[in-house]
């Protein structure tokens, strides 16, 4: 979730602003609309050095009475060039005439430490323990195979139909093949 710069809105008087000074970043971030009384629009601007690594879908947003609208500033790392990126985001209420200006500095991002150590011990076959060595994998076949084949049988006797002696001789080769591969590996 992406961190999120609060911004009151009409909490002293009408179409006043209440933003922080400075804001800082690693990434993208949400800018949280907070409207504390009637509804009404608020204007977003992101001065030129900030619109170089960021941007915003839209400028101006309407807000509901007493209600809160997030917008979201969606942040380009890759185009820092290793150094924090330094401007200024504007909000605006009531045609411009209640203005704020807060200092945003973007930074790369830390690198993720997702490095997973990788050593000869994993390129060597690991030892069966026990539980895996006792049972073959060709029973659990045999068994499934074996009960669908009586369950064939039964319904064949009862049926007298020569298509389920035909599906019960179809799935006993197929219990065959599959036991084939499996004892091969």
């Amino acid at each position: 979730m992406p961190d999120t710069l609060p911004v009151h809105v009409s909490r002293e008087s009408l179409h006043s602003l209440e933003v922080p000074a400075s804001y800082e970043t690693t990434g993208t971030f949400d800018i949280r609309l907070i409207n504390h009384a009637e509804s009404l629009h608020v204007h977003v601007h992101l001065d030129d050095p900030l619109s170089e690594v960021a941007r915003l879908d839209a400028g101006n947003h309407y807000v509901e009475t007493e209600s809160e609208r997030y917008v979201r500033v969606t942040v380009d790392t890759d185009r820092l060039d290793g150094e924090d990126q330094l401007g200024k985001l504007k909000v605006a209420t009531a045609y411009g005439s209640e203005t704020r200006w807060v200092d945003v500095t973007v930074s790369e991002p830390e690198p993720e430490a997702n490095n997973v150590a990788v050593d000869e011990s994993l390129a060597t076959p690991q030892p069966r323990t026990d539980d895996e060595a006792s049972i073959p994998p060709v029973v659990p076949v045999l068994a499934v195979g074996g009960l669908a084949l009586l369950l064939f049988a039964v319904a064949a006797v009862f049926l007298e139909g020569t298509a389920m002696w035909l599906g019960a001789l179809v799935l006993a080769g197929g219990v065959l093949t599959a036991s084939f591969f499996l004892l091969r590996d």
